[in-house]
């Protein structure tokens, strides 16, 4: 199968580099792209320079993806993938004793995968994981906030694999004066809507990081999926 995908940067990349890039990225050394077009010129343009959607296609067969939203796994398996890679703040024992049982618990051997797909964790996504182990927000209100702003998803290239399989089919201007605005708005939207809706809105039975560590809650339990 055939997959399109766009990387947004402020360069044009014909052949993206196996083994380079930032390993703090949400999973790591990596390539990352996205199915929108339109996320790409997001991603790409900064306040002051315009960017770049570069255009790929990827030959799936024959690779081993892990798609962190398949009904196999939850929320958690993608926040253990985030604390591995990203810097925490843990200012408490709460949010420390949370990162030590995610990881011991819902961590996934993401690195024997060829790619993977999940969430994007920006700036305010970043923020609402910080939230949840640290016990202001509960699983549920994290699971809803995910879909705040609709940011989509990411496709990120892990292995040389499949950085052989892709292949570079041209790229589209993204406009700074356009696309670093809707970059703004979305990211705006998705935290006005968090503070004003779902940061503020507790549901009796909601389950907080502070059960999860009581309950020695595992990955097959109901109440996370």
């Amino acid at each position: 199968m055939i997959r399109k995908l766009y990387h947004g940067s402020e360069n044009i990349i014909e052949k993206p580099i196996f083994g380079f890039g930032k390993k703090y990225n949400d999973y790591g050394l990596g390539f990352y792209c996205t199915d929108s077009i339109e996320m790409a010129k997001e991603w790409g343009v900064s306040e002051d320079h315009d960017g770049y959607a570069n255009c790929y296609e990827l030959e799936c067969d024959g690779l081993k993806i892990l798609n962190l939203n398949d009904s196999s796994y939850c929320i958690l398996h993608w926040l253990s993938i985030l604390l591995e890679n990203r810097e925490f703040d843990v200012p408490s024992g709460l949010a420390l004793d949370a990162k030590k049982y995610i990881l011991s618990n819902f961590y996934l051997d993401y690195k024997k995968y060829d790619a993977i797909i999940g969430y994007r964790a920006d700036d305010s996504y970043f923020s609402f994981a910080q939230d949840f182990i640290n016990g202001t927000i509960s699983y549920r209100q994290l699971n809803n906030a995910m879909h705040l702003g609709k940011l989509g998803l990411q496709f990120v290239l892990k292995s040389k694999k499949a950085f052989d399989r892709i292949c570079y089919t041209g790229f589209e201007v993204a406009d700074k004066e356009e696309y670093y605005s809707k970059k703004k708005h979305r990211d705006s939207n998705a935290r006005r809507e968090y503070f004003d809706i779902e940061r503020n809105r507790r549901r009796r039975g909601d389950i907080y990081i502070t059960q999860i560590l009581d309950e020695e809650m595992k990955p097959d339990d109901n109440r996370l999926r």
